[in-house]
């Protein structure tokens, strides 16, 4: 299996498992969790589930080199924001909405490289423009009104989501996925522990359904691990472009488990999705440039001076 192949499949994974996560997220809420529980209860579980299988059956994985463990842990910081806006928002909002404004990341990660001055071929452009109108058309007849307020925490969250994508890319060189995938959620642990330990502090009753909890912590540790195996050898535009699978997931899910339906103009708006998707095939894509040259140079890997003499001359 190639790394291309590998990485489409690891990618496609990724967004079953996210694709799960909203609809199991609005039951926990519904369930009588606050977001800030929510996402701490999971994201912590995860964490834990993932050390625990490093620690006792791949050790090795557990060491990473400084300058990578700082980007780990600026980029769980950057995500762990981004989950508590998404969590938060997806209280004020209908399960499939919020994802469907979620899915808007890609855009913003692009915008990142832009900013970073990372190549976009052609045909990505192409993608990611028929998925901008995909995801217009969905949202476009939707019944009832979305909350203000949630759609824009849930735009935040996108961004967030999407500049923590792109700090990941730098750390992969150098770090193997199930590192970068530990030590991004530990650092996602403390920042969303800390918020829930500052603004929250309600304990979860016996009495509610945990199960849903389960099922995110589940759905979270398996999802990390396959993002960041798709980021390794896809690179981040290519993942998030996949990624975006996980929008039909949920609306797939709430239409089956909800009662949820689309209108004909929302299944144009899916099929333009999916054909976004399977243009993947045909993306002749390179992986980003190894080395940033704007605000992310400084996760670049060290460079070694080739005009030293380090061989004395008899």
């Amino acid at each position: 299996m190639t790394n291309k192949n590998f990485g489409i499949y690891a990618a496609i994974a990724s967004a079953v498992f996210l694709g799960l996560n909203p609809i199991f997220g609005k039951h926990s809420l519904l369930a009588g969790f606050t977001p800030l529980t929510v996402v701490t209860l999971r994201t912590a579980g995860a964490a834990l589930l993932l050390f625990v299988v490093m620690y006792f059956f791949k050790r090795k994985f557990l060491y990473i080199y400084p300058i990578g463990l700082v980007g780990c842990l600026l980029a769980g910081f950057i995500n762990g924001a981004g989950s508590i806006l998404y969590y938060t928002a997806l209280s004020h909002l209908d399960a499939s909405i919020a994802h469907l404004l979620y899915s808007f990341y890609p855009l913003f990660l692009v915008l990142w490289q832009l900013l970073d001055l990372q190549p976009i071929r052609k045909l990505t452009s192409i993608r990611l423009i028929a998925s901008i109108i995909g995801v217009i058309l969905l949202i476009s007849t939707a019944q009832h009104q979305v909350d203000v307020v949630g759609a824009i925490l849930m735009i935040g969250s996108a961004i967030l989501y999407a500049l923590h994508l792109l700090i990941n890319q730098r750390v992969l060189y150098e770090v193997p996925a199930p590192t970068v995938t530990l030590y991004t959620l530990l650092s996602m642990t403390l920042t969303v522990t800390i918020a829930y330990a500052l603004f929250d502090r309600q304990l979860p009753l016996l009495t509610y359904a945990w199960w849903p909890i389960i099922g995110m912590t589940i759905f979270t540790f398996a999802s990390r691990l396959t993002l960041f195996l798709g980021v390794k050898h896809l690179g981040s535009v290519q993942t998030a472009m996949l990624g975006l699978g996980e929008l039909l997931v949920t609306v797939f899910v709430a239409m089956i488990w909800l009662g949820e339906q689309l209108y004909w103009t929302q299944w144009i708006g899916a099929a333009l999705l999916g054909s976004s998707l399977l243009l993947i095939a045909f993306d002749k894509f390179t992986p980003e440039n190894r080395k940033s040259t704007r605000f992310l140079a400084w996760l670049n890997p060290p460079r070694v001076d080739t005009d030293i003499p380090w061989r004395s001359q008899p």
